[in-house]
């Protein structure tokens, strides 16, 4: 059956076929045809020839195309619901291997020289037990001392708050309402003894936790092994889900992602140590209370915080030097605080960081801001890395260009409102508009 130039079959019961008359890409269109001279000089379109001639496109829609489509449609839609499973409640299960990835990132250096003198998977298991035998060491030696320590910070909290506003009172003349301070800060006596009780029994209770959170700690642990181990390989098999043109940009952003990653996170927490050390024995030797918790608080706030959280980790040292018995404590912490800054951006961090991350101050702070607000405190640590990354990839692949003085020459002209024509002169003749 014809029907408008299309021919129908429907000889073989449901199935129909649809021929699609096609034009040859060489036939000239009737319209546009050229013109030509007749007998009398009159012009002549020619005429294409009929498309009956070309041959025809098939198109089947019998009952097994129909439900081919359909299964389709459905594996479709299955896979995006189990996409959104995944992303919705497997997420705690995807963020924990992307932190295992990041601490196996910041094992790489270790991990890599003693791979060179053993199998790599005791090389992991090495460099992870070291790590576990000095946490275990910190905490037989000073977990006592910081959990007394902590808790009766928490609990003194509305006494310091205090006695900072009464001082601040007395020395400046000023009227601040205490109570209005407490109620902002939300430290009610109620809900410090309610939080301190919390805090002593869960520092008590650290091996009853412990096994409470056994399975996530494993999960880590486990993940963190074989992305060490297994590193190598790892690389080899996501290079090879790649055509070779494509496998060098793989492998350039692995390797350039272990450095920026591994180096940030490994060089941020030996700054972190030497800091939170030097820190505690100055406090130490001056008799600050509460010396080991402000020193890990500062220690840790003061590299992982990007530029803001060098001002910000001195400030409860200081704060509690000056409500102390001795305010001239708070004083001898914030010069301290002062020098030590100045020799480690002079001789420490350069030669520690030396390959790490090289981002702009703004960038880094953006990439805090933005990773806290997706993976909250987690996610704020590790967005400079990644953004780092990022940017390290992009001045990789990007096309560079020459700056030109006289382009840069003829913008200041202009925007001094001189013309354009007398900058040229002025030494720009190679400079066109």
């Amino acid at each position: 059956m014809t029907v408008g130039g299309t021919a129908y079959d429907l000889s073989e019961g449901p199935t129909v076929r649809l021929r699609l008359p096609r034009r040859p890409a060489t036939e000239p269109d009737p319209v546009d045809a050229p013109a030509s001279s007749g007998p009398t000089g009159q012009p002549v379109v020619e005429r294409a020839p009929e498309a009956d001639a070309t041959p025809a496109a098939t198109v089947v829609l019998d009952q097994h195309s129909v439900w081919r489509a359909a299964w389709v449609v459905v594996a479709v839609l299955a896979l995006a619901t189990f996409a959104r499973f995944v992303l919705a409640d497997g997420a705690p299960v995807l963020f924990t291997a992307l932190m295992a990835f990041f601490a196996a990132s910041a094992m790489e250096p270790a991990v890599s020289r003693l791979a060179g003198r053993m199998p790599r998977p005791i090389a992991t298991a090495l460099v992870m037990l070291g790590v576990a035998v000095l946490l275990v060491a910190f905490f037989l030696a000073f977990g006592g001392m910081l959990r007394d320590q902590l808790t009766s910070l928490v609990t003194q909290a509305p006494s310091l708050v205090q006695s900072a506003v009464e001082q601040a009172n007395q020395r400046f003349g000023l009227d601040i309402d205490q109570s209005s301070i407490m109620d902002r800060l939300n430290l009610s006596s109620e809900r410090i003894t309610a939080l301190a009780g919390q805090l002593a029994t869960g520092l008590l209770g650290f091996v009853t936790s412990l096994l409470s959170a056994l399975l996530s700690t494993f999960a880590f642990l486990l993940f963190t092994f074989y992305l060490s181990a297994d590193a190598p390989r790892l690389r080899t098999w996501l290079a090879r889900l790649f055509p070779p043109r494509l496998q060098g940009v793989v492998l350039s952003m692995w390797e350039i992602g272990l450095v920026k990653i591994g180096g940030y996170v490994s060089s941020r927490l030996v700054l972190a140590a030497i800091n939170a050390t030097a820190m505690g024995v100055f406090m130490w030797i001056i008799d600050l209370p509460y010396w080991l918790p402000l020193a890990l608080w500062t220690g840790l706030v003061a590299q992982f915080v990007p530029n803001i959280g060098t001002y910000v980790s001195i400030v409860l040292p200081v704060l509690v030097g000056v409500v102390s018995s001795e305010p001239r404590d708070g004083l001898w912490v914030l010069l301290y605080a002062i020098a030590y800054q100045q020799v480690e951006n002079i001789f420490v961090e350069p030669r520690i960081s030396a390959r790490a991350v090289d981002v702009h101050p703004a960038v880094a702070f953006g990439s805090a801001m933005m990773g806290g607000a997706l993976f909250g405190a987690s996610g704020a640590l590790l967005g400079v890395p990644v953004g780092a990354t990022i940017i390290a990839l992009f001045d990789l692949y990007k096309r560079r260009y020459e700056f030109s003085e006289a382009a840069d020459a003829v913008a200041v002209a202009a925007a001094a409102g001189e013309p354009v024509e007398e900058a040229a002169l002025a030494g720009l003749d190679d400079y066109h508009i």
